[in-house]
């Protein structure tokens, strides 16, 4: 079952306004922007502001994807520990749908997804902790993303889960050309095909 929206409560700390939003631990955080007749300025990181925010991850690597066509699907991606992976997303250029799916053993909302809008002009960033699979589809051509992570890129712990797991039913955009979707992603298990694999 899927979530769209959710309760916000919201909160002004420096130049950042956190909102939690759709599943336990996630944050919506947008930057106060600064404009003039030179363009515009805006923070995007802070330590102390964003520990304050209850986003208190040491991030290790910041990675970058330019998707050149509308439509383009990445994801679901995760890491399994103890390399797993809290992010932090949001877009340069274009716009994205981006998707997390909460995987936490302990979780009330285990096998439930959140969908959100990211847009080059919002300054929003989406956090997500460490025991979501994540992935986006890009609203834009030559859409450009980039987030943090709080743990290296291990080759041996990456995971993932079919973007069109029936079970998960995320509800996806339909784009008239359809999706661009790698190889490796079309070829990743269900989560239910997870579980047994694990097991």
């Amino acid at each position: 079952m899927g979530l769209r929206g959710g309760k916000r409560r919201a909160g002004f700390l420096m130049n950042f306004q956190a909102s939690d939003i759709g599943l336990p631990g996630m944050k919506l955080v947008t930057g106060r922007r600064f404009e003039d007749e030179r363009g515009y300025f805006v923070e995007t990181w802070s330590l102390q502001a964003f520990d304050a925010l209850g986003v208190s991850r040491e991030f290790v690597q910041d990675n970058q994807s330019l998707s050149r066509r509308k439509g383009t699907l990445r994801g679901l991606h995760f890491q399994a520990a103890p390399f797993a992976q809290a992010k932090l997303v949001r877009v340069l250029a274009g716009s994205i749908l981006d998707v997390a799916v909460d995987l936490r053993a302990d979780s009330p909302k285990k096998g439930r997804w959140f969908a959100v809008e990211l847009t080059a002009s919002s300054d929003a960033q989406l956090y997500i902790p460490r025991g979501f699979a994540h992935g986006f589809v890009t609203l834009e051509d030559d859409t450009v993303v980039t987030y943090k992570a709080d743990a290296p890129y291990s080759p041996a712990h990456d995971r993932g889960i079919r973007w069109d797991d029936p079970d998960l039913a995320i509800e996806w955009p339909e784009f008239a050309d359809g999706y661009v979707i790698s190889p490796k992603d079309r070829s990743l298990p269900t989560l239910h095909g997870l579980h047994a694999t694990a097991e």
